[in-house]
Formats: C-alpha cells, structure tokens, sequence
C-alpha cells in the first residue's frame, strides 16, 4: 500500500526545491539587462530595477524592506523616528525642538492637579529658556515672532513668511544689524519679500502694522537691499488696481477702465512715473475709471482706502487725464 503522506511530502519538497532553483536562477541571470546586457540599477524610491542603458525595467513593484513606520498602540508611536512637523525657517529652531503643551490636562483628557498644574508651569518656564542659547538665537526668536505677526496682519501667504525669515537670518549672519533695531530689520524683511513675490502691500501698509516710524524702515530696507544684493522689481501700480476695486465695490467696467488708463500711460510716459507713488497712480487712476464709467465715488473714499492724501489723488487724477487726452485713450 502507498503511503500517501509520504508521496505529497515529497512532491512538496521538489516542488520548493524546484521553486527556489528558479529563483536563484533568475537572480543569476537578472545580473545584466536581456535587452542590451547593460549595467541594471535599482531605484528603491519607484522600486523597480532598470536598465542604465536602454532603460528598460526588469522589475518593478519591489517589496520595501524598509521599518514599517504605521503605528497602532502608544508604544510603536513612540518608537518611530519619522514624526513631527516639517522643517520651517519662521522658528529660530527650524521647527525641529519638542513643545509642551499648553493644555493642563492628561492624556485622558483629565483637569491636572494644582500642584501639576504648577509643575507644568515651570517646565514651560524652563524649556522657553532653555531653547535660546545665547543672544543671537533670542534676537533670531524676537524678529521671527515680529515677522509671523505683521505678515499675519498683512495677509501674506506662507511662501512670502518663509522668504522673510530667510532674508532676516541672512542679515544676521552678515552681521547687518549693528547700529539698527530687530523691529526696524524684520518690518525690511517682510516689506522686501512681498515687493519680492509681486504682492501690492505698499509702505504705508507695512508701516501700519509695525512698531516703528516710515522713516526708519525706509532706510534699513535700503541697508538690506544694497548689502544683501536683492534683486527687487520696482513696484507695479497696475497691482494695486485690483485691490482698491474691490474695496471700493466699483464695477468691472470701471477696472478695466482704469487698468486701460494707466496702462497706456505707463507705456509711452515711462519718465512720468520716476519718483511717483505707485499707490497714488493707481488709486488716481481707479477714481478716473470709475468717473469715466459713470460710478459715484469721492476722491476722500479713495484716499481712505489707498492711505493716500486728496491732493495727491487729485493731482495725479489730472496728469492722467491730460495725459490720456493727449493720447486720446478712449
């Protein structure tokens, strides 16, 4: 009688032999490419194994031998070593320290004692302290916190945030700040990565929202821009049309009117525009477009929402038009 366990041991044995033969096989063969025998190489970030040469792919949908970094209890969490937020330069740190909570409660979500809760301030005490090492990093700690406040009242986008920070830092490894403050720089900073990025957000706006006089950004941006050789386009007043439109709630008509305007101008008075207020062209050019269009706004409307003087408005508003007329801009 045949033993039957014996017979399908045995054929499961030649056939994991048989098995692992062709494996080894083809891992022997898979040593140059079968197109063109070039060089194979493996790319682990697609995981497939290609040709150097002709490019052809011999394997693909390689298995990651890699840890596994998904987590399922509070232990494997805290085993992981790809955790955290990304790296940002608006924190002195780059953003790579650890931050204690401000919450005073446990992981359950239970009120801490008094006496934790006291505890927990004074390591927030200590950790803030121990995070700025020497003068440098809490003068770096200050101008970042100033930068994230004015571009935050400026509405500036996170790239522009970023760029200000690094400029900053580029002034202070320049050794830029002597002789001038952490608010007069940073205020430079910001100014100079909205002009940088193309975002309409004139002087007076930045000087809105800093703690210091017009006077001295304008110089220290100056210092900046010269020291530090940044490539800056002078202001476009054709970006400020959009803006003041919309505050205004004028029409269309009477953007594209005013954009027709000072477009025209611009492009044959390039001399006019020399030691002009890119704000107050626009903003003269919107009233006139918005005159010319038939909507009812006042010159003291304009100049609120522009931070512009009547007289300017005014006086802009009738070189534009002189101009214009001379043109003959419909």
């Amino acid at each position: 009688m045949v033993d039957t366990r014996q017979t399908e041991r045995e054929v499961s044995k030649d056939s994991t032999d048989t098995t692992e033969t062709e494996h080894t096989t083809t891992e022997q063969t898979l040593t140059t490419c079968p197109e063109c025998d070039g060089r194979l190489e493996d790319d682990h970030k697609h995981g497939e194994t290609a040709c150097v040469e002709c490019g052809f792919v011999v394997d693909e949908n390689e298995i990651d031998h890699g840890p596994e970094w998904r987590s399922h209890t509070a232990d494997e969490r805290e085993q992981r070593s790809r955790v955290g937020s990304p790296t940002t330069k608006m924190l002195h740190d780059d953003g790579v320290s650890s931050e204690i909570g401000w919450r005073n409660v446990d992981a359950y979500g239970n009120s801490l004692s008094s006496r934790q809760r006291q505890k927990m301030n004074r390591l927030r005490t200590w950790h803030t302290r121990s995070k700025t090492t020497n003068p440098q990093e809490r003068n770096l700690k200050h101008a970042l916190g100033e930068i994230k406040r004015m571009a935050s009242a400026l509405g500036l986008p996170q790239s522009t945030r970023e760029t200000a920070s690094v400029i900053y830092r580029r002034a202070l490894d320049d050794d830029l700040l002597r002789g001038r403050s952490i608010e007069g720089m940073s205020t430079a900073a910001v100014y100079a990565a909205a002009r940088q990025a193309g975002i309409p957000r004139s002087l007076d706006e930045v000087t809105a929202v800093s703690r210091i006089k017009q006077l001295r950004i304008t110089r220290t941006y100056r210092h900046l821009t010269r020291e530090l050789g940044l490539e800056i386009e002078p202001a476009d007043p054709l970006d400020y049309i959009p803006r003041l439109v919309s505050d205004l709630d004028l029409s269309e008509a009477a953007e594209q009117r005013s954009r027709d305007l000072l477009t025209t101008v611009i492009e044959t008075e390039e001399h006019y525009l020399s030691g002009k207020n890119p704000v107050g062209l626009a903003a003269a050019a919107v009233y006139a477009g918005a005159l010319l269009t038939n909507e009812k706004v006042t010159q003291q409307a304009v100049g609120e929402v522009a931070d512009i003087s009547k007289p300017t408005i005014r006086n802009r508003y009738q070189d534009l038009i002189e101009i214009g007329e001379d043109l003959q801009v419909p």
